[in-house]
């Protein structure tokens, strides 16, 4: 029998996704199971999107052009506009989602063998997407402590060497809900002109800023735009996963001309999604506004609730719609799937995902798990319910 390649035993599982088969024998057992493992928002995608997608009348679904349509383009290049990031639609690309985006841009600015610094934890998809283009992760520790700032320059620099190409954020941070701030910014562009580094900005949680605080960008910052590379999708500012429509950004005339042949490898994004996307850029800011309420209330129901309960530790974050939150367990892996395989309380459960999969550092997150708070505030209530029960019969409690 031929052997699997030597990548594909090195591919990491995802630790949001690999708990799926106890979850799905949890539900044949009758149990409900509160999915907090998972970004999946149940917020409504907007109307206006929907509506698109049911009006369309094309005779022939055809290709459409490698870097996406013009019209989708120029209707994306408004939108980022208004946020002050002065593109064009020549600086855009569109992807088949925001994953496709992070890999094209690995593929394009580093070379097999050189290193990508990223703060951990970090979103788990990054270490396939690296492995896949056989590229080197370098992680540096953020901690919650502080609630996972930005670790000091000077961590960075003693990891930085002539193989290092590339520094790669996500903000808000999936999987803590960090929000960084201006002068964290500033630091990591004063690090990449003094080292001559890509700063890859995962910007998926853009609009998700809570408690009044402003979202700032790379895209923002004077002096940077041979060396920002923005990834974006539509996936979650529109509750619209399943899409699978993103872009790449840069002004980087280099990096979208190499980008584009990547794109014509795999021909082209979606003509529908396309569609869908270009309704989308007109979803009035009051969709946002209540989003927004929303999650606040819900991130302030979960941290609550969380912090509440004798041994656990959660910050509250600045963005996005998860936290990371530290349980008095010896082991989160074997926790969350003895969640599943053995606890319940009145028939329900909790799905969570492990922190150690989103840790590059072997060891890191044992006592930590992700929540997503993308369920309403009745259905976080009881998971949490569950949670605490489930806390004081598990055998490898700590505390």
């Amino acid at each position: 029998m031929p052997n699997i390649s030597e990548k594909g035993i090195q591919m990491p599982a995802s630790p949001i996704r690999k708990l799926t088969p106890f979850a799905d024998q949890a539900k044949r057992a009758g149990k409900k199971v509160y999915h907090l493992n998972i970004g999946q928002p149940d917020i409504a995608t907007p109307v206006g999107m929907l509506d698109a997608i049911k009006n369309i009348d094309f005779d022939v679904w055809a290709y459409t052009s490698s870097e996406g349509t013009l019209t989708y383009r120029t209707k994306l290049a408004e939108y980022y506009n208004k946020l002050g990031y002065n593109i064009t639609p020549e600086d855009i690309l569109v992807t088949v989602g925001g994953s496709e985006a992070i890999t094209i841009a690995m593929q394009t600015c580093v070379n097999e063998g050189d290193e990508i610094i990223i703060p951990e934890p970090f979103y788990a998809n990054y270490n396939g997407f690296a492995c896949m283009s056989n590229v080197v992760v370098k992680p540096i520790l953020s901690h919650i402590e502080n609630g996972f700032a930005l670790p000091a320059i000077s961590e960075f620099e003693k990891l930085i060497t002539d193989k290092t190409k590339a520094i790669i954020i996500c903000n808000p941070n999936n999987p803590t809900g960090y929000l960084y701030s201006e002068e964290e910014l500033d630091a990591l562009k004063a690090l990449c002109l003094k080292y001559d580094l890509f700063l890859f900005s995962d910007e998926a949680y853009r609009e998700f800023c809570y408690d009044g605080r402003t979202f700032i960008s790379p895209m923002h910052l004077e002096g940077l735009d041979e060396n920002v590379v923005i990834m974006d999708t539509v996936s979650k500012r529109y509750s619209a996963c399943g899409a699978r429509l993103g872009c790449l950004i840069t002004k980087n005339k280099s990096v979208i001309t190499s980008a584009l042949k990547f794109a014509q490898a795999r021909l082209s994004p979606g003509m529908v999604e396309q569609i869908a996307g270009t309704a989308a850029v007109d979803t009035p800011d009051s969709y946002f506004e209540e989003v927004n309420k929303e999650y606040t209330l819900r991130r302030d129901t979960l941290v609550n609730r969380l912090n509440a309960i004798e041994g656990a530790f959660c910050p509250n974050p600045g963005g996005a719609f998860y936290v990371v939150a530290r349980l008095p367990i010896d082991d989160a892996d074997v926790f969350c799937q003895w969640m599943l395989e053995t606890f319940d309380l009145n028939g329900g459960t909790v799905m969570m995902a492990p922190a150690t999969g989103f840790y590059s550092t072997p060891g890191s997150g044992k006592q930590e798990v992700r929540m997503a708070y993308v369920l309403n505030t009745a259905d976080l209530d009881s998971a949490m319910n569950c949670l605490e029960v489930a806390l004081q019969q598990y055998p490898g409690r700590t505390i």
